[in-house]
């Protein structure tokens, strides 16, 4: 069984570091601060198929150190709220947004398996970018963010760990090692959006993206391993690597896949 090895705090917590900012850029290409699978040019194009008007409201589930948030509000001009649990994030995305001056994002603490501090129909649209997994009631958390989405507006998330295929209990151990992780077959999902009062609009296997930026990842983090060892020590750096290579092998094989999900209320 693999031990429990900590991405987000380190991550988080050394943001600033010029060394995560060069992994970023060799794992992304286009680094815009973030801590997911998630490119530059998918994340456009998930924008789009939210069918947004002018000036919209999103906010952003699970929103880490905020870089995705300030790049919609920056390059759509969204009015973005995020929401994350994890406080080193929440410290890097306000400082990060106070710096570049973005006053359309703001950024809160909240517990997404619990009930979210706004009030009904607040938003113009939800995302949850890769983070699906990590929550312990599915259908909780979609009928919250049925509550707090406007009636006729869209939400758009993320499971990057959809069973797909034959996977070992050692393999899940290794996959999840950064944390908890919820393992949910296609269907029951699409079950789940449903109960909560959407209408699923899009599923589409997104899986090329994950299995390809897994790879960079843990490349990238081998060239600069003396210096991420430095900031990591050791044993975290070989967990993460550890991490990475199961999930591009498990992606690689399509035994664990990442689809994403579009629905309207």
């Amino acid at each position: 069984m693999s031990a429990r090895v900590d991405l987000y705090n380190s991550t988080y917590g050394n943001f600033k570091e010029d060394v995560l900012a060069e992994v970023r850029r060799e794992t992304y290409g286009d680094d815009i601060g973030q801590n997911s699978w998630i490119t530059a040019e998918e994340y456009d194009t998930f924008y789009g198929w939210l069918e947004l008007a002018s000036h919209p409201h999103v906010l952003e589930v699970a929103s880490g150190s905020g870089g995705p948030a300030l790049y919609l509000a920056l390059k759509h001009g969204c009015r973005i709220t995020g929401v994350d649990i994890n406080e080193e994030g929440l410290n890097t995305a306000r400082q990060a947004a106070s710096t570049a001056k973005i006053a359309n994002a703001v950024f809160h603490c909240a517990d997404v398996d619990q009930r979210l501090p706004f009030a009904a129909e607040t938003f113009d649209a939800i995302a949850c970018m890769d983070s699906m997994n990590h929550f312990r009631d599915r259908l909780s958390v979609l009928r919250e963010w049925h509550r707090v989405l406007k009636a006729g507006r869209r939400i758009l998330f993320t499971d990057p760990v959809v069973l797909t295929g034959p996977v070992s209990n050692d393999e899940l151990a290794a996959r999840s090692n950064i944390g908890f992780f919820l393992f949910v077959p296609l269907e029951v999902t699409e079950r789940l959006v449903q109960e909560a009062g959407f209408r699923l609009l899009r599923r589409e296997d997104v899986t090329a993206n994950i299995e390809s930026t897994s790879g960079r990842w843990h490349a990238a983090r081998q060239r600069h391993r003396d210096d991420l060892v430095q900031i990591e020590g050791e044993e975290r750096f070989e967990g993460l690597q550890r991490f990475f290579t199961a999930v591009h092998k498990l992606t690689r094989e399509r035994r664990l896949s990442r689809f994403v999900f579009v629905a309207e209320k």
